[in-house]
């Protein structure tokens, strides 16, 4: 729901503040009248994908997802994405929303972003999109947002160029949104303000960690990179975070097998691989020891959509 009402807002806002109404906006759904947000808040639908409306090329279509988007992809959803990018309209998504776009094949050789836990997922699922990690990202007559308040930005940004900055800004303060993020502001916080620790070294590491999971880098290369022997790296993380590189370094790994295993039907062995393990029982040991599931039981009863 934040990034559905994060979207609308500023429309509005823009309206209110001009004094004319620069914009307007319909609801649309697979539903018949209503559809439901995660959080079970229920919205009246203007009209279904079933119904005739009379649209104009300057058009934006924006579809918004959430929780097990996958399974929203349906034959009708994607063919009624497809016919109104063939008449025209631009043709974007807030949160989980690009996932049904590249479904309908609508962002192949295109820049997208979509929010930061479904990254993985959807850069394994979707190889020929070319993925950020911004909040969002303006590619002629594609639009994605990451989630969240990343609908806002977006939306500034096109206020901005239709309008002008000081209409903007206008919407920007009514909204109390004091920080305008640009294209190039990454979705999530800095690592140091992730760990609550401002140690650059210590952040430089995690940093190698996080951008080399499926080949992980030895503790000793880790630390020699850094300028420091193994013990003093071993000593900064259990100082810092309580416990050793490695463990660390599992800890992040697992998490993104965890990710690729709720949000994409990869096979285990694959998922394995793409999280460094290069056997699938050590994984599945690890995995358990971790989260108290095998990655097998896991896929059984989770949903291999994202979440």
């Amino acid at each position: 729901m934040l990034p559905f009402t994060a979207a609308i807002e500023p429309l509005r806002l823009a309206n209110r503040a001009s004094g004319r109404q620069l914009y307007s906006w319909r609801l649309v759904g697979p539903g018949k009248d209503q559809a439901t947000c995660s959080n079970g808040t229920r919205v009246i639908l203007d009209a279904s994908l079933d119904a005739e409306i009379a649209s104009e090329r300057d058009d934006v279509v924006i579809v918004c997802g959430g929780t097990d988007i996958a399974r929203e992809a349906t034959k009708p959803v994607l063919n009624w994405l497809r016919k109104q990018a063939r008449g025209g309209a631009t043709v974007g998504a807030v949160c989980t929303g690009a996932w049904i776009l590249a479904e309908a094949g609508l962002l192949d050789g295109r820049k997208a972003t979509i929010h930061w836990e479904n990254h993985d997922g959807f850069a394994e699922a979707f190889p020929e999109v070319d993925l950020y990690r911004s909040v969002f990202v303006n590619d002629g007559n594609r639009l994605t947002a990451a989630g969240g308040t990343s609908s806002i930005d977006l939306m500034l940004h096109l206020i901005a160029e239709a309008h002008g900055d000081f209409l903007a800004t206008e919407v920007a303060d009514q909204m109390l949104h004091t920080a305008i993020r640009t294209d190039q502001d990454r979705q999530r916080l800095s690592i140091p303000t992730r760990i609550g620790v401002r140690h650059p070294r210590l952040a430089a590491v995690i940093a190698r960690m996080e951008a080399n999971l499926e080949e992980p880098i030895s503790p000793a290369q880790l630390a020699a990179d850094a300028g420091m022997s193994t013990r003093q790296l071993e000593r900064l993380f259990r100082r810092y975070l309580n416990r050793s590189p490695k463990r660390y370094y599992m800890e992040t790994r697992l998490a993104r097998a965890r990710n690729l295993l709720m949000q994409t039907e990869l096979p285990i062995i694959e998922v394995a691989l793409a999280s460094g393990f290069s056997s699938p029982s050590h994984f599945s040991k690890c995995y358990r020891a971790q989260y108290g599931s095998t990655p097998y039981r896991e896929r059984g009863t989770g949903a291999a959509a994202p979440t």
